[in-house]
């Protein structure tokens, strides 16, 4: 406070939200039964060269407005961290990322986080912090004032299950491809299936989360963490199902990577952390977007740079893409001629550039079904009985002190755990020279073997589980010549 005409204001890079609050605080303190004295006061919200966006400081703002007027005592707000959006009649409304702040109020040993109420059983998820929820101002002030104490929040039961999710024994024919996306599961490898229109391509990529292992309690609470701040509907409790991403083919950049104008937001492949991410129509995506995934293929996070900020985003995620095998996708489909060039073939495929595709550990090919089998009583493989064999693998990693999956062994670990026997050696070794594979395809090779071996339930890596998973390269036996 200083001397000056009565005014309020805020400094410190606050955004139009952040300026709009003053109008709401003043509000609020005057509904709940407060009156200011007219004075100048200057809000400064430190550090300055941070811009500051959200609706989430109305509730620290007013708090700290009447302890500066000498309403409450400032010791009242020692150890406390306030977040909320406060509504002229001075009742708070949600915000997002409360897990995310519930952290940061750990990391910076705050004893008590105040809340709005529908906000706090979320940040009670993280168990480090008590999280108070409040249903207005008034409350708040009775809170800190001891006046009337409320209780921590507890912590949310995890987010509905999706019911009625598609079961892989719906799906006829396609066992190759059924085969693969097991595998795919058992190991997170990435997995690209390639054929005509209607062959079932995005049918078998839309059950792969029943195949997934449900989440544990740190990825849980890390993609809660994610969707609470970045969707503009936030999950109702701990996510408890790995996410699925499919973006349209027109997204951009920004949209895929993160960024966007202001302060950057997460992307796509945030989103998909610890999920999925599926790209059907992959050779109508942006060039420059699909680039953009390499980096994060290979290292787990997505590095934003910009003028005023460096961010890092988390972008752990297993892609599963589709494509048609010519632009008018009839390429090797025998009810239907094609009718492109080998030109225009070559210039289809070269949309996806050869290091992105050194990065998908499986090309697979997804021929058309026969009537006779669509019309077939559906049998085989079904999700249930898939997803054991897939658990059964994935302990079986874990057993082997495996940090990740198999699809993210490195090459020390490729050489503990890949072993081959003579025969194998030679095997790898003659594709290696017909195919023209670079090392980092050799290595994808070696580490879809390897979950296929556990799949096995043997521990020996065999020559017939590296055929099998050379065969998966169906892209790099050069289909076109």
């Amino acid at each position: 406070m200083q001397a000056g005409l009565p005014q309020v204001q805020i400094v410190g890079l606050p955004d139009t939200a952040v300026r709009e609050s003053r109008e709401r605080v003043r509000s609020a303190i005057k509904n709940c039964g407060f009156k200011l004295p007219p004075r100048a006061v200057t809000i400064n919200l430190a550090p300055a060269d941070i811009r500051k966006v959200g609706n989430h400081l109305d509730l620290a703002i007013a708090m700290a407005l009447l302890a500066a007027h000498e309403e409450i005592p400032q010791q009242a707000l020692e150890g406390r961290l306030f977040c909320g959006e406060l509504g002229l009649d001075g009742r708070t409304r949600p915000i997002r990322g409360s897990l995310a702040i519930a952290d940061l109020a750990a990391r910076l040993e705050v004893q008590e986080l105040l809340v709005p109420k529908a906000s706090a059983p979320e940040g009670a998820a993280l168990r480090q912090v008590a999280v108070i929820g409040v249903a207005g101002l008034s409350e708040a002030l009775g809170h800190v004032l001891g006046e009337s104490p409320l209780r921590p929040a507890t912590e949310p039961l995890a987010a509905p299950t999706k019911s009625g999710a598609p079961d892989l024994i719906d799906v006829r024919g396609q066992e190759t491809a059924k085969r693969a996306l097991e595998i795919a599961a058992a190991g997170g490898h990435n997995l690209l299936f390639i054929g005509p229109p209607g062959s079932g391509k995005t049918m078998l990529a839309r059950r792969i989360p029943g195949l997934l292992p449900p989440l544990t309690r740190e990825e849980a609470l890390a993609v809660t963490k994610i969707h609470s701040i970045a969707l503009d509907r936030p999950p109702c409790g701990l996510a408890s199902e790995r996410p699925f991403r499919a973006p349209h083919h027109g997204i951009s950049n920004a949209g895929m990577i993160g960024g966007g104008a202001g302060v950057p937001r997460p992307g796509e492949i945030t989103l998909a952390h610890h999920g999925v991410l599926f790209l059907d129509e992959l050779p109508e995506f942006q060039r420059y977007a699909l680039e953009a995934l390499r980096q994060p293929l290979e290292e787990g996070v997505v590095m934003l740079v910009r003028a005023y900020a460096r961010l890092e985003f988390p972008a752990r995620f297993q892609l599963l893409a589709a494509m048609n095998p010519c632009p008018c996708g009839h390429l090797g489909d025998a009810r239907h001629d094609c009718e492109c060039s080998p030109q225009g073939v070559r210039r289809y495929r070269a949309r996806i550039s050869g290091p992105l595709l050194d990065r998908i550990d499986m090309h697979v090919e997804v021929p058309a079904v026969p009537v006779q089998k669509l019309q077939e009583v559906a049998s085989g493989t079904s999700t249930a009985e898939a997803l054991g064999r897939v658990l059964s693998a994935r302990t079986r990693q874990t057993e082997r002190g495996q940090s990740f999956v198999n699809a993210d062994l490195n090459p020390s670990e490729i050489e503990t755990h890949c072993r081959l026997d003579a025969r194998g050696q030679s095997l790898l070794e003659a594709a290696f020279d017909r195919l023209g594979l670079s090392a980092r395809a050799l290595h994808r090779i070696q580490r879809v073997a390897r979950t296929i071996a556990d799949l096995d339930g043997t521990e020996s890596l065999k020559s017939e589980h590296l055929a099998e998973a050379i065969q998966y390269r169906t892209l790099d036996r050069r289909m076109i010549e």
